[in-house]
């Protein structure tokens, strides 16, 4: 490994973000599921969920739409809502749902500082009443059009940029928050020796 591919890992897994993850529901185009992969490497997030109860499990992801960004990520699929909500609250304090609701709060009133994961559905449908059940409460993105819904891609992009804003302004991207063992083994399942790891 050059020294210079060495820094840019160290650097990126530097600045991951471990209480911050994307759930996506039955989303049914592999591209959308591609082109959110791109977005949440590009804010620093590493494990992303797909959950799919109505489609079967995706082979594979739109290789043009993430540019490669599965290489990088840590992808956990699952088929049973309950499993995959019980791994969730053992790693993040909060569950909120995209669904335009009475009771939904605005994006930007969302703390990203803390431990949060979002769930987007699917793009027909959107998140299932059983999602919405599970979880601990629904937020919308302000629009000011007549159509009050976003490409689930786009409006994760949008979701997580203003995560990455808040916790970017809170400094949290200027120190480490994987623990050097993550860390290692990131570098390990992206294909590097440990000789590499000790230069």
């Amino acid at each position: 490994m050059t020294p210079e591919r060495k820094a840019r890992l160290l650097q990126v897994l530097h600045r991951r973000q471990p209480n911050l993850t994307v759930v996506m529901e039955n989303v049914q185009d592999p591209h959308n599921i591609s082109a959110v992969m791109r977005s949440c490497d590009a804010v620093g997030i590493q494990d992303i969920y797909i959950l799919n109860t109505r489609i079967p499990r995706h082979p594979k992801f739109g290789f043009k739409s993430s540019s490669s960004a599965q290489k990088w990520l840590t992808v956990h699929q699952y088929d049973d809502p309950e499993t995959c909500f019980r791994d969730l609250r053992t790693r993040y304090d909060r569950i909120l749902t995209t669904h335009l609701s009475s009771d939904a709060i605005g994006l930007y009133d969302i703390d990203f500082t803390g431990s949060i994961a979002l769930v987007f559905g699917n793009e027909h449908t959107g998140v299932s009443e059983e999602i919405r059940a599970m979880a601990d409460g629904n937020f919308i993105i302000p629009q000011m059009g007549i159509i009050q819904s976003l490409n689930i891609s786009v409006a994760c992009a949008v979701s997580i940029y203003e995560a990455y804003r808040q916790k970017h302004k809170a400094g949290q991207y200027n120190q480490p928050s994987l623990s050097a063992d993550q860390a290692n083994q990131l570098l390990t399942e992206w294909g590097f020796k440990e000789t590499d790891l000790e230069e």
